[in-house]
């Protein structure tokens, strides 16, 4: 049987800030919402969420014999994540400009996976980021690390919205679970339905990609025509306002260290670098996802 005290111990030594341990079990409440948004088209071209539903809010079926759901965070607020002056033109989300965090958050749920492994030649696991149809946010919310907030996000009392998710599944019950988070520490406050430019965000909680800034910066299919307020990669606007995010701590991690600041970075100097300089200085961070080509053409 799983220790939880030993797991979050060895979450603490991987480098995450929060670490919640929850059963695995159906979570039909959370599929419902999630086919109902669907079902209104909200996901616009992102065809690949329609795929595996079923898988996504049952963690035994996305794989096999799981019974302990590990989720993992990791705070990665810098100096972007406060916002940039209203007429910068060239804007770019705080979570892009340290190296790509696949990398590191797999890097650092496989240390864990394997010191569980030494001591227990039964066990089996496997380490989800972001990458797999997993519900992840509402994981985050059973393994008692937070809520969704109005900007359909994760919050989590300390760390704000400004966090990283990874998870382990493994084979084995937990001694004890955390309790799920209960209820919602938004109150009455609208700062990100206020501040999001271009109104994609729902009173249900969940976004309208149609109009989301961070679809049409980063995934395919963008519209040309979308207003895009100075963003060239993702979007920050409904986060920097957060009043969570405001007062939480900047990262602690090292392996979320800012590779660029792009608030020093001007529309010319974007334009003026070479495909080989963006590799150097960028070729770590989420933006090869887009790459040079369409930045510029998303500073317009």
């Amino acid at each position: 049987m799983l220790d939880r005290t030993e797991i979050k111990r060895l979450a603490a030594e991987a480098g995450f800030d929060l670490c919640g341990v929850a059963p695995c079990h159906p979570m039909p409440q959370a599929e419902e919402r999630f086919r109902a948004w669907l079902g209104r088209g909200l996901h616009s071209t992102l065809g690949y969420m329609e795929r595996h539903t079923e898988k996504r809010f049952d963690p035994a079926r996305l794989f096999e014999g799981a019974r302990t759901a590990v989720v993992c965070a990791v705070g990665y607020k810098n100096a972007a994540s406060n916002g940039y002056p209203a007429a910068h033109r060239t804007r770019v989300a705080s979570y892009a400009c340290a190296a790509d965090y696949h990398t590191s958050i797999r890097a650092m749920l496989g240390r864990m996976l394997d010191a569980l492994l030494k001591t227990r030649p039964a066990l089996r696991g496997r380490a989800f980021v972001d990458t797999a149809p997993l519900a992840e946010k509402q994981l985050a919310v059973e393994a008692g690390l937070g809520w969704i907030g109005r900007q359909s996000l994760l919050v989590t009392p300390a760390l704000g919205t400004y966090v990283l998710l990874g998870e382990l599944l493994l084979t084995e019950p937990c001694g004890s679970y955390d309790a799920p988070f209960e209820g919602s520490r938004c109150g009455t406050c609208r700062a990100c339905l206020d501040a999001c430019p271009v109104q994609a965000l729902t009173p249900d909680r969940t976004v309208d990609t149609r109009r989301c800034i961070s679809r049409h910066t980063v995934e395919r299919d963008p519209d040309p025509a979308a207003p895009l307020h100075g963003w060239i990669f993702g979007c920050d606007a409904c986060q920097s306002v957060c009043p969570y995010n405001r007062r939480a701590p900047q990262h602690r991690n090292p392996a979320f260290d800012p590779l660029f600041d792009p608030a020093a970075m001007t529309a010319d100097e974007w334009f003026a670098l070479s495909e080989e300089e963006f590799d150097r200085r960028m070729g770590q961070t989420p933006l090869t996802r887009s790459g040079l080509e369409r930045i510029r053409r998303n500073i317009g």
